[in-house]
């Protein structure tokens, strides 16, 4: 292949102001007109090296273990931030996470090809990893150019704070999160007080949490680190590039996943754009924006085809870590819906838990976010938004392992998940091996009757895309 050309990256303004920052400036607003900023890559050198050699160089990489290629969005280098100097890179084997194929829980919603990307495989259990090694590595960078760096500070619903507290302790700089009292998982806040982090439970919101850390920030040596800072977005923006990797170079129909502070979805978003424009890929997927219903201004803003926007109190909701009312990213994300024919959908706390369910009782395992992204998927299907033919992703943004009590919840209480027919629950029994047999028995009996799946059937073939590559390398 050609020679690996060294691009060049800058901030520049999302609304077209004029003006170009370094990426290392610890600037997250536009000087002329308050605006966010977005990182802006020198498109003419990498169109230097052809598609075909793009996929070839990230499959070399793949196969090998070599820093920091290893890592699945540093295999992205010079799409991410090609000025960071290798040494000051921060991984933690971040990415590549798996594309499952649901076919189980697709074959009960009635949809041919259904896949779920688990994000929540990465090092912190959260999507927020791809983002944290890419900020972290820049602030290393800065420490190294012989800027002060005192703390990295972010505001949480509770995946973020672990990301962070996670590769600051990896880099060594002190971290401070900022966590609404009694809002999140007890899994959640054990993460960042494990890695040494400065944790203050606020007394507030999420959106209250976010309006103290900007303070914070302030003071130039304090480096923020919540998706305002369009560093996370080039690290978030790699799930796109290994869905399509996964598909064999084939992107899907629908990319559907949930939606708080709104900077995932335009990271994906930038993702698919920059792989057509470096032709790795000829055409774009559409993306679905869900909101929980109890923190939804993305979505009535939809309503109005953007021409209206009002933060929100975020009412409490099962997926918490998406009770967001003023999303710092919403003018990006409403150009990410633009530019991939986005819709957006909600989906309320019954309808969640009962998507959440469904898909555990398949063999997921999967977070109260994921169950809004499966929710929305499941009322696109019935109002013929999404055909039943076409191939689906849906973006599992963290593993279920943190959201434990969500799964437990008293079978006589009024929680939704409780209540949901797909939940499953313990039975008591005495120590009597008859009367254990006899349950056992009568559970068998009643699944059998019920069928092997809630409307589906036992797995019984490869995935498409999996199959055709198994057979395209096939000796002849």
């Amino acid at each position: 292949m050609s020679r690996i050309p060294t691009p060049s990256s800058r901030l520049v303004c999302v609304r077209g102001c004029r003006g170009q920052f370094p990426i290392t400036d610890g600037r997250y607003h536009c000087p002329d007109c308050g605006g966010l900023l977005d990182v802006e890559h020198d498109l003419d050198a990498l169109r230097r090296v052809t598609g075909d050699e793009w996929r070839t160089l990230f499959r070399d990489r793949a196969a090998e273990a070599t820093w920091p290629y290893s890592s699945g969005v540093w295999s992205k280098k010079e799409w991410v931030l090609p000025e960071i100097e290798a040494e000051n890179i921060v991984s933690l084997g971040e990415g590549r996470t798996p594309l499952l194929f649901a076919e189980r829980l697709g074959q009960s919603l009635g949809l041919e090809d259904l896949w779920v990307k688990q994000s929540g495989t990465s090092h912190s259990g959260s999507f927020k990893d791809l983002g944290m090694t890419a900020l972290i590595s820049v602030v290393k960078q800065r420490a190294a150019d012989g800027q002060t760096v005192r703390a990295v500070a972010c505001a949480s619903s509770g995946d973020t704070s672990a990301a962070l507290a996670s590769y600051g302790a990896a880099a060594g700089f002190p971290t401070i999160v900022l966590l609404p009292k009694d809002r999140i998982s007890q899994a959640q806040l054990a993460q960042p007080l494990a890695c040494g982090a400065i944790v203050l439970a606020v007394d507030t919101d999420f959106d209250g949490c976010m309006k103290i850390v900007r303070d914070l920030a302030e003071d130039p040596s304090i480096y923020l680190a919540n998706s305002m800072n369009a560093l996370r977005l080039e690290g978030q923006k790699t799930v796109a590039v290994e869905i399509v990797e996964q598909l064999s170079w084939e992107p899907p129909d629908w990319i559907i996943l949930p939606c708080g502070n709104l900077g995932n979805i335009s990271a994906i978003a930038k993702g698919f754009v920059l792989m057509r424009t470096l032709g790795l890929i000829d055409r774009l997927p559409r993306i679905a924006a869900a909101q929980a219903e109890n923190a939804n201004p993305l979505y009535r803003s939809y309503l109005s085809g953007f021409r209206d926007f009002e933060p929100v109190t975020a009412a409490p909701t099962l997926a918490s870590a998406i009770q967001i009312g003023n999303p710092v990213s919403y003018e990006r994300a409403v150009r990410a819906l633009a530019e991939l024919d986005g819709v957006v959908v909600q989906a309320g706390e019954s309808a969640l838990s009962d998507a959440s369910a469904r898909a555990d009782s398949c063999g997921l395992y999967t977070c109260p976010q994921t169950g809004v992204a499966l929710a929305g998927l499941t009322k696109l299907l019935a109002d013929g938004t999404v055909r039943r033919n076409e191939r689906v992703v849906v973006i599992a943004t963290a593993h279920g392992l943190k959201f434990t009590p969500f799964k437990m919840s008293d079978p006589s209480s009024a929680h939704p998940f409780a209540s949901s027919r797909f939940a499953n629950r313990p039975t008591e029994v005495g120590f009597d091996s008859s009367v254990i047999q006899r349950v056992i028995r009568d559970r068998l009996t009643r699944h059998s009757n019920e069928g092997p799946a809630p409307g589906g059937k036992p797995w019984q073939r490869r995935p498409p895309s999996q199959a055709d590559a198994l057979d395209n390398r096939a000796p002849s």
